[in-house]
């Protein structure tokens, strides 16, 4: 496997969007329902974990970006292999791997639920399934700039559903909000804990950075995306914690969507339809970006060609996404995917950075060269 890598001019994309990429890479199906199971450990407290779980995602992209900007241009496949040596390295690139595919599986599978709770339920998951993926593998034959592209129009056109959340400001009760701070540390953090499977996304910086130009802008730019979703989240989460009781919020699975059921236009009467149906834009980024990044790393261990590797694994989540699970299923699915996003996502980079650092002083020591990049 090769450390460095020299992507075509025509791959390459600028910096700037990445802000775009970032924000809709976690704001997938996690934003529907994240506010129940926050409230339960934090109560009207919540809000102050959504603002704790925006300082992690912030410290762990400065990490992230701090890593790579250790090699030339290298991603994290290159970098684990650089570090940890053939084995070692490829079994943790295998591993990330599996992540992105659980995590295309995860957010296909919650999205297909609430499209049969709420509009479909008679519809075979299978037709739904198809579809989708049909999508994701034409958008992943356009190519990388594609994948960008379709990020950056899922940001822009849904713009205007922030707009739909002054129908619930309304009627909200701040009085609800009261007392502050009564939760105690650990349930705060608690809180942010449960904020793990809603902001998950950003890692894909891991394996998009060699493809950006003006690496020099990439931290800025990543600070900027993250912060615009830590800053939805938190005007979700107040409005949420205003509008509905505590014991309503309890009971509430699908916060989010629940908001826009109070939704009213004389030529719409059950707007939240129109607000699933419009979500397939807003999760698309996240499967065409998951999947291209587990082809790009099977692609880059085994060396073969992408083409051969996407098809391939879109067959294998198809049929994965076959078996039925029922809610409780799920969510249990949800928890056992965010315990593990919380090492991998929240811990690993780390000591992946610690790593990378000792491997450059050891070689600096050595009369090796300073870049440790160089030394593949």
């Amino acid at each position: 496997m090769k450390v460095l890598i020299e992507p075509k001019p025509q791959n390459m994309i600028n910096s700037i969007l990445l802000m775009f990429v970032i924000h809709s890479m976690q704001v997938g199906v996690g934003i529907q329902g994240f506010q129940r199971i926050i409230y339960m450990e934090a109560k009207q407290d919540a809000w102050i974990s959504v603002i704790l779980s925006g300082i992690a995602t912030a410290l762990v992209g400065f990490i992230m970006v701090k890593t790579l900007h250790s090699y030339k241009n290298s991603d994290l496949y290159g970098i684990q292999y650089d570090v940890f040596g053939k084995w070692l390295g490829n079994l943790l690139n295998i591993l990330f791997v599996c992540y992105f595919l659980a995590a295309f599986h995860m957010v296909a599978r919650n999205y297909i639920e609430v499209i049969q709770a709420w509009i479909f339920p008679e519809v075979p998951s299978w037709l739904f399934f198809f579809s989708l993926l049909s999508l994701v593998y034409y958008g992943l034959n356009g190519g990388l700039r594609t994948i960008v592209g379709v990020s950056f129009f899922s940001v822009v056109l849904a713009l205007w559903l922030i707009l739909l959340m002054a129908f619930p400001f309304q009627f909200a009760n701040w009085d609800y909000l009261l007392p502050v701070f009564e939760a105690s540390i650990p349930e705060i953090l608690m809180g942010a804990k449960q904020m793990t499977f809603t902001v998950v996304g950003f890692e894909i910086i891991y394996v998009l950075y060699p493809f950006l130009k003006e690496k020099n802008q990439v931290h800025k730019y990543m600070q900027f995306g993250l912060s615009f979703t830590t800053i939805l989240y938190l005007a979700i989460m107040v409005i949420s914690l205003a509008y509905f009781s505590g014991d309503q919020l309890e009971r509430t699975i699908w916060g989010t969507l629940s908001l826009f059921k109070i939704v009213r236009f004389p030529f719409i009467e059950r707007f939240e339809y129109v607000a699933i149906s419009f979500w397939m834009l807003l999760i698309l980024p996240n499967l065409m970006l998951y999947l291209w990044a587990a082809t790009r790393g099977l692609s880059r261990i085994f060396n073969i060609k992408e083409q051969k590797v996407s098809w391939k694994l879109l067959v294998f989540l198809f049929l994965t996404l076959l078996y039925p699970l029922n809610r409780v299923q799920i969510k249990m699915l949800d928890d056992y995917f965010a315990k593990g996003a919380l090492f991998l996502i929240f811990g690993y980079p780390f000591l992946l950075f610690i790593a990378v650092v000792m491997k450059k002083k050891f070689f600096s020591k050595k009369g090796g060269s300073a870049n440790v990049s160089k030394n593949k």
